[in-house]
């Protein structure tokens, strides 16, 4: 004989949630897996785990707007004949021509040359509009080769050999048949309307060693000009960085699981990586072990929303960051003044994450000209350079606070940890305490 406790509530399974239950039931009606677009949405340890140290007694502060905090950083100086100098650490990650609109990547072309920064091509080659209106324009050189030819490589201010990803280390791109258009389909060299999967790997070679050769290929063809960036997924951040630079990179990138992505699997999004938080002090540990710390830069990805990331990213030792799906808000994307449109679509401002689709009604992540005329390149591009300003200068407000006339003197002595777990990745104390997991104290 069964009992019902009329005092009780039902209780929902924490493992079988709501999502969950209903995943299973897409997957067992469609017989496919999910894909979107966007970052992982699960909580993971992030930036908002740390808080830093002031100065008061033992640390002395820098008076706010008299004495100068220096947000510079140069870019390649390892073995290029001309690095790139930057006014502030914060760059736009690469992101396709065919991911986005043409309007949009002129966009962030545009707000990257007002605020004095760096933007990327992504998969898919070099438009004449991002190279127009892009003052330094860092050109990704993928494993599918979309549009790839000496002529943009040079036309180019530096070149990133992109290996991995943070939201699909080990994984390709891909980009569905509803946003290969006529251009995008003739850059690719692909069938218009077709969906696209980049290969995973590089074709013409298998490790490290072939890496050193296809750097030197390219330091070749470029005449010892640019930069060499090395892209790789936060996998295994050590090792990734120190083959980086035995291959003669000039700059490592490292992308953690927060990093977004125009599309790929679901399940490679939420379970593939490793948080940014987890990846910066391990490859700073390689570039220090190797003597290369501030000689080969350090850029790091996947996640940063505010000056305060910026200043946490450089603290624990890089030496710039890149922005993506940050930028994409910036310039338009997921504004709530789309949301009778996003409705329909069955998503929401803020959790529209079907950009593979091309159907966003902001015109950012479409191929599709009669919503790609929804954004104004000149406007969005303003507004983007608005963003990376206060960013920069919210970045110089902790910096100053700390006691530090360049936003590059923050160290790992200026952050505690709220958390176990972020103790552990970040490598700084448990606040209140100097105990690091792992490392003793009390």
């Amino acid at each position: 004989m069964s009992y019902h406790n009329p005092y009780t509530p039902p209780r929902k399974s924490a493992t079988f949630d709501d999502y969950t239950l209903a995943e299973i039931r897409r997957a067992a009606a469609t017989g496919i897996y999910d894909i979107r677009g966007a970052g992982t949405k699960r909580k993971v340890p992030h930036f908002d785990d740390l808080l830093f140290l002031g100065a008061s007694i033992s640390r002395y502060p820098l008076e706010g707007y008299r004495e100068k905090c220096d947000t510079t950083v140069v870019l390649g100086s390892r073995f290029a004949k001309k690095p790139i100098t930057l006014k502030t650490p914060i760059t736009i990650a690469g992101m396709s021509f065919g991911a986005l609109s043409g309007n949009a990547k002129e966009a962030l072309g545009r707000g990257a040359t007002i605020a004095g920064t760096s933007t990327t091509t992504g998969d898919g080659g070099m438009t004449d509009e991002e190279r127009g209106h892009s003052q330094t324009l860092v050109y990704q050189y993928l494993p599918s080769r979309y549009g790839m030819n000496p002529k943009d490589l040079r036309r180019a201010d530096a070149i990133e050999v992109v290996v991995g990803q943070g939201a699909k280390p080990g994984g390709g791109g891909m980009l569905l048949g509803q946003k290969i258009s006529d251009r995008v389909a003739n850059m690719r060299n692909l069938p218009k309307g077709i969906d696209q999967r980049s290969a995973c790997r590089h074709p013409d070679w298998t490790g490290p060693d072939d890496l050193e050769i296809k750097i030197m290929e390219l330091r070749e063809i470029t005449d010892w000009e640019k930069p060499i960036y090395v892209k790789v997924g936060g996998a295994r951040p050590y090792y990734d960085t120190a083959l980086a630079v035995k291959a003669g990179a000039d700059v490592v990138v490292l992308d953690g699981m927060q990093g977004g992505t125009a599309a790929t699997q679901d399940v490679f999004i939420e379970n593939v990586g490793m948080p940014t938080l987890a990846c910066i002090r391990p490859a700073v540990q390689a570039l220090q072990d190797l003597g290369m710390h501030r000689k080969v830069q350090l850029i790091i990805s996947g996640g940063i929303r505010s000056g305060a990331d910026v200043a946490k990213a450089l603290a624990l030792g890089a030496d710039a960051v890149a922005i993506g799906t940050a930028a994409l808000v910036a310039i338009g994307d997921n504004d709530p003044r789309w949301e009778e449109e996003y409705q329909k679509l069955g998503s929401t401002a803020g959790a529209y994450d079907d950009w593979h689709e091309g159907k966003d009604p902001a015109g950012i992540t479409t191929q599709d000209p009669e919503l790609a005329k929804r954004l104004d390149p000149v406007a969005a591009g303003r507004r983007l350079a608005n963003y990376l300003k206060v960013m920069t200068l919210e970045a110089q407000t902790i910096a100053r606070a700390c006691g530090k006339n360049h936003l590059h003197n923050l160290e790992p002595e200026d952050l505690v940890a709220l958390t176990i777990e972020a103790s552990a990745m970040a490598q700084v104390p448990l606040a209140g305490t100097n105990w690091i997991p792992g490392k003793g104290g009390f």
